[in-house]
This record gives C-alpha cells, sequence and structure tokens, in this order.
C-alpha cells in the first residue's frame, strides 16, 4: 500500500494544510498591523513635538540656529530637524516653491531632503503633512508643517530602521514558531493518524474474520467516539450472525431429518405394501401412515416456499373482509381431535370480530399458533382461542416463555428447545411475517401460567382504504 495514500498521511497533510494556513493568515494579519503600528506611534511622536519645535524657531537672524536644532533634536527624541523657505502657490493649480533647506541639524543643505515630498506637501497646503519616506534602503517617518509669517517648513524626520527591526525579529519568530509548529503538526498528526488506522486496521481485520464465517473472537474498542460505536454496532452483527450461521446449521440438520424421516417411512411402506400377503385393514393403516408423511413433507415444502415468497416480495395477499369469529370456530374443528390425542383441553371464546385480511393465511397463523401451544405445554394445559375486536388470540395455561427466548421466538429457524420433534422452527416466524404483509402485527405477552399470541389487524371498516382486489404484500 503506497504510505501517502494512508489515512494517517492523508490526516497528517490536513493537519500540516490547516496550521501552515493559521500561520500564514497570523503572519499576514500581524506583521502587517504591527508595522503599520510602530510607524503610526512614530509619526504620532513627532506630531506631539512639532508644536514644542516651532514655538522655539528663530524669528531672526541674530537668534542662534545651533541652540535651536539643539533644543529641537532634544524635544523630538533625537529626531532630524530641517528648516525650509517656500512661496506660496502662484493660482489655484500651481505649487509653492520650496527653498532649501536652509538650515538642517544634521547637515547644511542636505541633498537628501532637498525635494522632501512631506515638506512640499506642507508647502503647497500650508497645512501640517506626516508620511513615510524611503530613501534609499532606509525608511523615514516624517512631520512637516509651515510656520506663518515666515515662510519656512519645518521637517521633522525620524528613522524607522529600530522600529522595523523589531518587526523583522516578530517576521523570524514566527517563521521559527511555524517550521517548529508543522514539525509538531506532522509528528502528532502522523501518530494520532497511526493510532486511528490501528483501529481501523483492527475492524477491518475483524471485518474480514466475519466474513470467514469466524465468529468466536469479539470485537472490542471501549472508545466512546465514532469508531468505538462502529465497533460495537460489529459486536452486535457478529453475535447476530453467529446466531443464524448456528440456527442454519441447525435448521439444515432439522431440515434433513425432516425430510429423511417421512422419505425413509414412505420407502418403507411402500415396499411392506409390495407384499401380496398384507390383508386389507393393514394396507389402509398403512396408506393412512403414508399420507401422514406426504402431509408432513408438504408442510415442510410450504414453509420453504412461503419464505422464498415472503423475501423475494412476491407474497399476494387478498384483502377481504374476514369474520374471525368463524375462522376461530373452524381453527377449534380441526384441532379438536389433537387436542383430545395431545390432552390439551380446549376452548372457544368467539366474540364478534371482523377485519380486512386474507382468510387463507389468517387460518395458516392461528394453525401455527395452535400447533405451538399444544406441541411445547405440558398434557393437561388448557388452551383457549379467543375472537374479540380486530385480533385473534391463542392464549395457553402453560409454564410460559422464558425471557431470554421470547425476544427470539419470531425469528427464523429460532426453536425453543433444542429438540429436533419440536420442528423446523419456520412456523411463528412465518405467521409474524404473514401478518405484517396483512397490515398487521403478530404480538406475544407471556409470564407464568400463561401465554398468550394475538394477531391484530385492520378492522374491516377500513376495507376503503385498501383495494378490494387481490394486492402484492409490500416487505
Amino acid at each position: 500500500m503506497n504510505p501517502f495514500k494512508s489515512v494517517g498521511a492523508r490526516l497528517s497533510l490536513a493537519l500540516i494544510g490547516v496550521v501552515a494556513l493559521a500561520l500564514c493568515l497570523v503572519y499576514l494579519i500581524v506583521v502587517p498591523s504591527l508595522r503599520e503600528r510602530l510607524v503610526d506611534d512614530k509619526l504620532s511622536q513627532l506630531r506631539t513635538a512639532m508644536p514644542q519645535v516651532t514655538a522655539i524657531i528663530p524669528t531672526s537672524q541674530l537668534e542662534p540656529w545651533p541652540d535651536f536644532f539643539e533644543r529641537a533634536s532634544a524635544i523630538s527624541e533625537g529626531a532630524r530637524v530641517v528648516v525650509y523657505t517656500f512661496q506660496p502657490a502662484v493660482g489655484t493649480t500651481g505649487h509653492a516653491t520650496l527653498v532649501g533647506p536652509i538650515e538642517d541639524s544634521h547637515s547644511v543643505n542636505s541633498r537628501d531632503v532637498e525635494h522632501d515630498p512631506v515638506a512640499q506637501h506642507a508647502a503647497d497646503t500650508f497645512a501640517e503633512a506626516s508620511g513615510r519616506v524611503t530613501r534609499g534602503d532606509e525608511e523615514f517617518a516624517e512631520v512637516a508643517t509651515p510656520v506663518a509669517p515666515l515662510e519656512e517648513i519645518v521637517l521633522l524626520r525620524a528613522p524607522l530602521h529600530d522600529a522595523l527591526a523589531n518587526v523583522h525579529t516578530v517576521q523570524r519568530r514566527l517563521l521559527e514558531a511555524g517550521v517548529l509548529a508543522l514539525l509538531l503538526a506532522l509528528a502528532v498528526g502522523y501518530g494520532a493518524a497511526y493510532l486511528f488506522a490501528r483501529r481501523i486496521r483492527r475492524l477491518e481485520a475483524a471485518a474480514e474474520r466475519i466474513a470467514a464465517g469466524r465468529f468466536d473472537e469479539p470485537v472490542i474498542d471501549r472508545s466512546q467516539d465514532e469508531l468505538g460505536q462502529l465497533a460495537r454496532a460489529f459486536d452486535r452483527m457478529r453475535v447476530r450472525l453467529s446466531q443464524l450461521e448456528r440456527a442454519r446449521r441447525e435448521f439444515i440438520g432439522n431440515a434433513s431429518h425432516e425430510l429423511r424421516t417421512p422419505l425413509f417411512s414412505l420407502r418403507g411402506f411402500i415396499e411392506l405394501l409390495t407384499d401380496e400377503d398384507l390383508d386389507e385393514p393393514t394396507r389402509r393403516e398403512f396408506l393412512e401412515t403414508m399420507r401422514e408423511q406426504v402431509d408432513r413433507l408438504q408442510r415442510l415444502a410450504e414453509d420453504l416456499l412461503d419464505l422464498t415468497r415472503l423475501d423475494a416480495g412476491r407474497m399476494h395477499i387478498e384483502r377481504r373482509p374476514v369474520d374471525l369469529a368463524d375462522l376461530a370456530h373452524d381453527l377449534c374443528d380441526e384441532f379438536r381431535a389433537v387436542a383430545v390425542a395431545t390432552d390439551h383441553p380446549l376452548e372457544l371464546e368467539a366474540g364478534e370480530a371482523r377485519v380486512l385480511g386474507d382468510e387463507e393465511r389468517i387460518f395458516r397463523i392461528g394453525r401455527a399458533l395452535l400447533e405451538n401451544a399444544m406441541k411445547h405445554t405440558p398434557p393437561g394445559t388448557r388452551v383457549h382461542v379467543r375472537s374479540n375486536g380486530s385480533s385473534l388470540a391463542v392464549v395457553d395455561e402453560g409454564p410460559g416463555i422464558p425471557a431470554e427466548h421470547a425476544a427470539h421466538v419470531f425469528d427464523r429457524f429460532y426453536r425453543l428447545d433444542g429438540a429436533r420433534a419440536s420442528g423446523s422452527g419456520l412456523g411463528l416466524a412465518i405467521a409474524h411475517e404473514l401478518a405484517e404483509a396483512m397490515g398487521g402485527s403478530l404480538e406475544l405477552e407471556s409470564r407464568s401460567g400463561r401465554t398468550a399470541f394475538a394477531v391484530r389487524l385492520p378492522p374491516a371498516s377500513a376495507a376503503g382504504s385498501f383495494p378490494r382486489e387481490n394486492a402484492e404484500a409490500a416487505r
């Protein structure tokens, strides 16, 4: 795998990019701002000193200029003091004529300030002017003001070298800190990304194990972030897949047994029927037993076929008004002999109940519920079939379903006990899905001494909201 395409490299580069962008923004905002502030401070210092300087300027040739420059430099904290004379502008568009400098605290008639733009601007506007001037490689802060009625311009010039040196120091420190921050971001980002990527690789390895059918090793990540939540979801998936795989294997074994037993029985009876010495009563008994085995095979085939149709969404449902009271009578009539044979007293409580659904499918749900009640309760357990409102319920007075099993009774292939004789584990699952396909539900309520399965369907009064014709079940 290319290391530059890994999550760690990408997260590190992203972190470096963010840090670099932040440093660039700081550099572009702080350095110019600091530079301008230092220049403004120097100009403000010169403006503050200017009135005191102009107040002591010589008004006649008798006053000594050197004393003025010495005092002016002290007042302006060492700034250069230059004095010009000027002739005011003629007309509205002309410029004042700047002469000089006539006097300079640093040198007489200095050429570097001979045509100073700040002094010229003060002469043109006859008002104080200030600004930053570049001479060669140096920068200066300048403030100039006219002195009336002497027709002179006083210029204060201070070098910005020391102030700008602080800016250069800040720039250098920012660059050094930026390089250090980038290196630190690279180290921290790659380290954090490595730990993050290692957790992802553990999840990848867990997914590979699960995909390979190895469900014995749990997926563990105790953190509370999104990866921790994903790991816990993986572990729930692993447990669920493990249960499904175990159920699938058990179902294959059960289905094999369910198929083998009637087929073996049918083969044996067919061989016996070829014996010409069989009397007629024995032959009829054999044929009856063979019919039972064929019915057993047919029920298993129907279960598997219905599961296929439900999964494919091709189960057709008749949505028509159904009288649950009549259906409950028919159910009890069908199971009366079975109830007597298994010693399960069967009681009917048929109240008025009309629902919208498929009568054949509802009957099949009721049959599955009755079979379940008589198969999984001890002899002598009373079983009630009740129709009321918009529901059909089968209630038994058996020991109840343990809480750890109650949540799974509607799962495919799930059987309450491990005996193969308990069936394929498909009856309740199919009943539950058929109820939902008809827009209803199959509910369980269980406690010690009472277990109730109730199928609830839309009342027949809701017939207007459903088509009267056959409709394909939605899943």
